[in-house]
This record gives C-alpha cells, sequence and structure tokens, in this order.
C-alpha cells in the first residue's frame, strides 16, 4: 500500500491518540467515574460524547466488535458514571498521560495545526467523528493535542467503515481482510473484540465462498484487490484535513508529531503490536 498523505497523517498521529487505550492514568480514572472493568472504560469513554447511547447502535458505529461485547458494558455504564463525568475523567487523565511521558511544554504548534486539519473535516455519515468535533476544546495544550487527534483519528475511522460497508463487508469480515493482509495477526486481535468462534468461523467461510480468502486464511488476488479499494477509499475519504494544511502546513505537522509519537511508543505506553495495528511512526 503506498503512503498517500492522509496516510502519513494517520500513521503520526494515532500514537498520540491511542496513548487514551493503554496509560494507566486513563484506567484509574475510569475507575474513579464508577465504571467496572476495562471494557465498559473503553466502551463508555470513546462513545461519551454521543451520549447515553445503547448497544444497538453503539456496535453499529464502532463496526469491528461483537454485539454481545458491546452489551456487557452499555447500557449499564451509564448507571455508574453519565456521560458528561467519564467525558471529564478521559480528557483530565489523558492529559495526566501525556504530560508524564511528553512533558506539558512546546506543544502549542503542533496542537494548532492538529486543530487546522480538524477545521476541514466534514461529518456527514461519520457520527463518533462529529460527536467529538463538538467537545469544547480543553484549555490546556495537551488536552487540545489530543482532542483534535481523536477528531482526525475518529474521521478517518468513520470513513474506513463507509468505505468496508461499501465493499460489502461486515465488521469482523473487515478485521479478517485486514489479517489476510498480514497488517496484524489474530492473536493480537481476537481477543478484543469478543466475537465466538462460531462466529469467526462463519466470516472466514463467507469470505471464502467470495474469493477473497483463501484455505490459509490470506488474502487470494480478488480479495487483495478488495482490500487496497477499502485502502484507497478510506485515504481518500480523509484527504480534506491534508489538503487545509497544504504541503507545508503537513510536513510540519509530521515534524512535530513524529517525535512524540514514537515517544510513546518507546517508553511503552503504547505497546508495538497492537489491536489496531498502529506502527512505531
Amino acid at each position: 500500500m503506498s503512503t498517500s498523505p492522509a496516510r502519513r497523517l494517520w500513521a503520526a498521529v494515532e500514537p498520540l491518540h491511542a496513548v487514551v487505550y493503554f496509560a494507566p492514568e486513563t484506567a484509574s480514572a475510569a475507575k474513579e467515574a464508577g465504571l467496572r472493568g476495562y471494557w465498559m472504560g473503553y466502551f463508555a469513554g470513546r462513545l461519551a460524547p454521543l451520549g447515553p447511547i445503547g448497544p444497538t447502535a453503539a456496535t453499529a458505529v464502532l463496526f469491528g466488535f461483537a454485539p454481545a461485547m458491546v452489551a456487557r458494558a452499555l447500557p449499564d455504564a451509564w448507571s455508574f458514571a453519565s456521560p458528561s463525568e467519564v467525558l471529564r475523567a478521559r480528557l483530565s487523565s489523558v492529559e495526566a498521560a501525556l504530560s508524564r511521558v511528553l512533558g506539558s511544554a512546546g506543544h502549542s504548534e503542533l496542537a494548532s495545526l492538529l486543530e487546522r486539519a480538524v477545521s476541514a473535516c466534514r461529518f456527514d455519515g461519520r457520527p463518533l467523528a462529529a460527536a467529538w468535533s463538538a467537545v469544547p476544546r480543553p484549555p490546556g495544550v495537551l488536552g487540545r493535542l489530543w482532542l483534535a487527534a481523536t477528531v482526525l483519528r475518529e474521521h478517518r475511522g468513520d470513513g474506513h467503515v463507509l468505505a468496508a460497508v461499501h465493499a460489502g463487508l461486515t465488521g469482523l469480515e473487515t478485521t479478517l481482510t485486514h489479517i489476510g493482509d498480514g497488517v496484524i495477526e489474530r492473536g493480537d486481535v481476537e481477543p478484543h473484540r469478543g466475537w465466538t468462534d462460531a462466529e469467526w468461523t462463519a466470516s472466514v467461510s463467507a469470505l471464502r465462498t467470495r474469493g477473497l480468502l483463501d484455505a490459509s486464511g490470506r488474502l487470494t488476488p480478488a480479495g487483495a484487490a478488495v482490500r487496497r479499494g477499502i485502502e484507497e477509499d478510506t485515504d481518500r475519504l480523509a484527504a480534506a484535513p491534508v489538503e487545509a494544511l497544504g504541503p507545508a502546513g503537513l510536513a510540519r505537522l509530521l515534524e512535530l508529531a513524529v517525535p512524540l509519537g514514537r515517544a510513546v511508543v518507546d517508553a511503552g505506553v503504547v505497546p508495538v503490536p497492537n489491536p489496531m495495528g498502529v506502527p512505531r511512526p
């Protein structure tokens, strides 16, 4: 897969967003807010800007998780903490985590560049990105940086869902094409998505019937073409922020963001490999 400007932006920014999934500060904040267990904190924290969303809508928005897994966390999470309480805990804790790893000074230019990129986003058919874009800007520079990175991440992610659905794939089938392409390994992602063995087997069978996976679970030439089309569509749908930055703005953003992304990976805050397939920048 060629490295488009939109993909280069994602690779640089994703580790900064992903701190929220792995840092001990965010896990502690979710627990202190009253949420029970990692996955309740994950689902409530990621979806909090949408309000007290239920499991059916949440599963549709998240796309890659088994409905039964989502239903174990939602709507129960909202009986322990309101969406606004969860959101406050998430923002303050991720700012603390980034400050611990990166220090709190010297990041205002990157935050401003990320916000400039966000200003070009359109949110048609992108509920998660739209919800995060409506979150008030935090006063601290690291909070601003993380929120802007999150809007960009979810903007691209929502676009990826649109591209995969357009290609005729379910959430699990999309994951299987990632595995079939060698982007991630089954063992890295299967424990984190909640699908049963029967659901996994049925989806593999469906993709083989379509001629997209071979007997070993790798992509066939037809499957590789579908995978390539999804990624190209994802990049195209994520192009507006890059175009708003222009070549010079993107180059400067990458110059500032890549060392920070490497820092959070090298500090062990964001592990590589990981279930999202986030590389070290």
